[in-house]
Formats: structure tokens, sequence, C-alpha cells
């Protein structure tokens, strides 16, 4: 009687680098949705429309990090792998680029987009004003709602941004070499 044994080979994020990256940006990329969304739904913290916008990245990643990650377990080709975990590791970084962006409006060091900071005055019709009033509830980018340790969600948005696009950028270069 022979007993099977489990050799590294056998398991597939082994040895595959674009895998178990791509893999791992998927995963993080999830779990921050779904943070991003606790926050929203049952925390009910309003994400301001920059906070809106630095989900996109994280709408990319999740299916292109599942695609890369069955196509490196299925032996697709080098190249389609490394541009794969390229666009992912560039998403991630525009990302910590937007991130940036929307910690130092919070902070105060340059101005941010009209649409949420400063002065907001749209009178429309000036008889419907006060129905505008009593409908619209804007959430401001310049101003925090949550901190933990010190950090907005905005700060916390580009340290994960930040981890996504080194995993990318590990398993690119990781990836080259085998």
């Amino acid at each position: 009687m022979t007993l099977a044994t489990a050799h590294p080979s056998d398991v597939p994020a082994a040895g595959n680098p674009a895998l178990t990256s791509a893999l791992a940006i998927a995963v993080i990329a999830a779990a921050t949705l779904a943070g991003a969304w606790f926050f929203q739904l049952v925390l009910e913290i309003m994400p301001c429309p920059l906070c809106l916008e630095q989900r996109y990245a994280y709408y990319l990643a999740v299916p292109l990090g599942a695609v890369v990650a069955l196509a490196a377990a299925r032996g697709a080709p080098r190249a389609v792998l490394l541009a794969g975990l390229a666009i992912l590791g560039l998403a991630a970084l525009a990302n910590a680029g937007l991130g940036t962006y929307h910690a130092g409006v919070e902070w105060g060091f340059w101005p941010g987009p009209t649409d949420c900071t400063g002065l907001m005055v749209d009178f429309g019709k000036a008889g419907s004003l006060l129905d505008q009033l009593d409908k619209v509830k804007v959430v401001r980018c310049d101003e925090v709602q949550f901190r933990f340790l010190g950090i907005s969600l905005a700060g916390y948005n580009v340290l994960i941004s930040l981890l996504m696009a080194a995993i990318a950028g590990w398993g690119v270069a990781r990836t080259a070499r085998a």
C-alpha cells in the first residue's frame, strides 16, 4: 500500500508568483470593498465623491485579480500574466495617488474639487431654495467623518493601495524571473 504525499509542485500557488500575487490582490481588494460598504451601510458613514472614486480601482482589482490568478493556474503565457499584474499594480498606484490627494484635501494642504469642498452655493430657483436645502445632504470631501489612530479612511486607502502595488510588483519581478 502506497500513501500519496503532496509535493510543493502539486499545490497550485507554490512556485507560481503570478497566481499568489494576483489572488492576494483580489482578496485584499474584496476585503477593502467589504469594509467600505460596511462603513457606509452599517455604520452610516456616507462616502464623499472622492471616496466613491477611490473604489473604482478595487472594483477593477477584484475581477482582474481573479482572472489573472485563474490564468496563472492554467499556465497562461508569461506575457499575459505580466500584463495583468502590471495593470493591477498601475491601478493600485493611481489609487494611492488619488487617496493621497484626498487626504491632503482633508488636512487642508490643497483645495479639493469644487463639487464637494469650499463654498457650496447653487441656489437654482430662488423659490425652491428651502425645498432644495431639505432634500440635499452633501458629503464634503474636506471633512473627515472617521479616523482611526489619527488616519482617515483616505489615508488607509493609500496604505492598502501601496500594499497592493507592492504585491503586484513582487509578482511581476518573480514572474519575469521564472
